[in-house]
């Protein structure tokens, strides 16, 4: 009984380290103006570049140590899209409101873009 808990805690433990590094960070703000990314050395990025953005373009990003993902929605479109450089090719993350996209569901599209 006390190896089931112990399992538990430590998967519970590990889950909560893996959603607390999960953080999408606004590239494009639907302005046409872009942040740059930037490299560090204790994430995916080596190179700093500046990527260009559409008007109307929601972009963010999640750089991590082992990958990269990206989530995007047009504030005049109908779905949300995701994709990483972990195996995850670009695919529809899920649709927006009617009335268009908001940067809420190009941050779904890279949270939920795959990190594995």
């Amino acid at each position: 009984m006390k190896k089931i808990i112990l399992m538990a805690v430590t998967v519970a433990a590990a889950s909560a380290t893996m959603n607390a590094q999960a953080a999408a960070v606004a590239v494009c703000a639907g302005a046409g103006t872009a942040s740059p990314q930037v490299s560090a050395s204790s994430s995916f990025i080596k190179t700093p570049f500046t990527p260009k953005c559409s008007a109307n373009t929601h972009l963010m990003v999640d750089d991590q140590t082992t990958f990269y993902r990206v989530g995007a929605a047009s504030v005049k479109g109908k779905n949300g899209f995701g994709g990483s450089t972990a195996g995850g090719a670009v695919s529809v993350n899920a649709s927006c409101a009617v009335t268009g996209c908001a940067a809420s569901d190009a941050s779904a599209a890279a949270t939920n873009a795959t990190s594995v």
